[in-house]
């Protein structure tokens, strides 16, 4: 089963993407962010994450979904069968992400789920 993990939000400052939205939805880092990408979750304990990654380019793709899945695999073959299409993405030797198109050209990232990430 698929889950909404992460909606992650382009931005040209990281620093103050990552203030601006702590405070305006009371989140707060997950971890330490990098240099690139942080990653901000609900105080409270529940919700969907904020995945903040950096883009140095105005006609970068802005914004997408992170779909966590417990099987990956699993997921990504049940939604090529639905129609998506998997996207030619040069991603390093560890990445945990699938980088997939639905039929209208939207990409996704299909990513196995970290059980220590959250627990809802």
């Amino acid at each position: 089963m698929l889950k909404i993990g992460s909606i992650v939000w382009g931005v040209r400052d990281l620093v103050r993407a990552t203030t601006f939205w702590t405070a305006a939805l009371d989140y707060l880092p997950r971890e330490a962010p990098d240099d690139d990408w942080a990653v901000l979750i609900p105080r409270a304990g529940s919700g969907v994450q904020l995945a903040l990654k950096l883009v140095t380019s105005e006609s970068a793709r802005r914004h997408h979904l992170d779909l966590y899945a417990e099987d990956q695999r699993a997921e990504v073959a049940r939604l090529m069968a639905l129609g998506a299409v998997r996207v030619d993405w040069r991603s390093g030797p560890d990445a945990d992400y699938v980088v997939l198109a639905d039929p209208d050209g939207n990409r996704f990232c299909v990513i196995q789920k970290n059980a220590d990430w959250f627990q809802n």
